[in-house]
């Protein structure tokens, strides 16, 4: 189900255990060869996907495309929100369905710089409703669900999600290819080693001039729907798995 589509009665009518999905992703730069709508492009398909598959079983919000995107804005056409303003919207989004008496809510994300704060934000609201058994307040990253989405197709070169890289650009050849631009004259961008394990603070231009990571060269339509149909089929199955929780146990 789309909320868009819906009535407040119709809402008001379902079922208070019916899994909420908010899905976020951004607007930004994704190399000289992919528009700037790229992470909500491959996010809605996915959400798209998983919506068709479940029916009636899941509510789904629609697309919030202002992400937080703060690293990227050296580079013109980023759009960014204050990441403590983006914060603040994902409690609301949260906080207002808690307030209809949904009780399991999933912020669904296709974008990396959503990741901190978007696991703050399902934090925060715990915290605030801790006296309450029932919320189960979820957020997750879509390439995340999926570990071995590596194995989707033989010729995938790229062991984990990059940043205009093989696989998103093998998404958007296969869902609009008008609009990527001359993939294959693209220079791969070594992921590199920022200091891991630990966490290091970044812009976009400490990593890459040209703003990806990865070799969209090695990218295709093809490899593309193997990757669309292991994220979608990842991204419906932790739907079920809220579907089915007791509504109090830890495991789920």
């Amino acid at each position: 189900m789309n909320l868009a589509d819906l009535t407040w009665p119709a809402v008001h009518a379902l079922d208070r255990n019916t899994p909420v999905i908010f899905p976020v992703a951004a607007l930004e730069q994704h190399g000289p060869h992919l528009p700037v709508f790229t992470d909500s492009l491959l996010m809605g398909e996915v959400a798209r996907r998983a919506e068709l598959a479940l029916g009636d079983r899941a509510l789904f919000a629609p697309l919030q495309w202002l992400g937080n995107s703060h690293h990227h804005l050296d580079f013109p056409g980023t759009l960014s929100a204050e990441p403590r303003v983006y914060l603040d919207l994902l409690c609301g989004l949260l906080e207002n369905f808690l307030t209809h008496g949904f009780k399991r809510l999933l912020i669904l994300n296709g974008h990396g710089g959503n990741d901190i704060p978007g696991k703050q934000a399902v934090f925060e609201v715990r915290q605030k409703h801790r006296h309450e058994k029932e919320p189960l307040l979820l957020f997750a990253t879509y390439w995340n669900l999926e570990p071995e989405a590596l194995h989707s197709h033989p010729g995938l070169s790229q062991q984990v999600m990059g940043h205009a890289c093989e696989w998103e650009t093998s998404m958007v050849l296969r869902l609009a290819p008008h609009l990527v631009k001359d993939h294959s004259s693209v220079a791969p961008k070594d992921f590199g080693n920022p200091f891991e394990p630990a966490t290091r603070g970044w812009t976009m231009p400490d990593r890459s001039a040209a703003g990806h990571v990865g070799d969209p060269r090695q990218a295709s339509a093809e490899k593309g729907e193997a990757l669309f149909t292991s994220f979608s089929n990842a991204t419906i199955a932790m739907i079920e798995r809220m579907e089915r929780w007791d509504g109090t146990s830890w495991n789920g």
